[in-house]
């Protein structure tokens, strides 16, 4: 299932929107494969990539671990005004870290403002979202992590 049919699926997105082919910069956890291993992966080797306008990904891990069924790791770059989607929920917990800029992150229905240091943590099936709200681009890190018995 790919992130527009899920999000459709879970009832996030109404399903005219879910048809039309929106920009959505998303990345999704990679469950098969072989476990990552130990390594150190420079951002400047990575291609950005998002199909929604003003926010672009690199995805630094991404695959089963030894412990984990998925991890997936990277950060998300956003310019003023932009969201890499619509708030959304899936079943990885998720960490996100500012690294700069300033925004809103909604999670379950309770919208924070967030500056550089700010992190949040979402539950699994828990809707959150983050948009910029400032008038510099906004970088941040985010780690999802779903557990083999998920």
């Amino acid at each position: 299932m790919n992130r527009r049919d899920f999000l459709g699926a879970a009832g996030v997105l109404p399903s005219a929107l879910v048809q039309h082919s929106q920009g959505i910069t998303h990345v999704d956890t990679v469950r098969t494969g072989p476990a990552l291993k130990s390594s150190v992966v420079k951002s400047s080797s990575l291609q950005a990539t998002g199909d929604s306008p003003g926010a672009k990904a690199k995805t630094h891990f991404n695959g089963p671990t030894k412990q984990l069924a998925a991890l997936a790791s990277g950060l998300v770059t956003l310019e003023p005004g932009a969201r890499p989607h619509p708030p959304h929920r899936h079943p990885e917990e998720e960490l996100v870290i500012i690294a700069e800029g300033t925004g809103e992150i909604v999670v379950d229905g309770v919208t924070t403002h967030v500056g550089p240091g700010d992190m949040m943590y979402a539950e699994a099936n828990v809707l959150h979202g983050i948009v910029n709200t400032g008038k510099t681009h906004m970088t941040f890190y985010f780690t999802k992590m779903l557990a083999k018995n998920a």
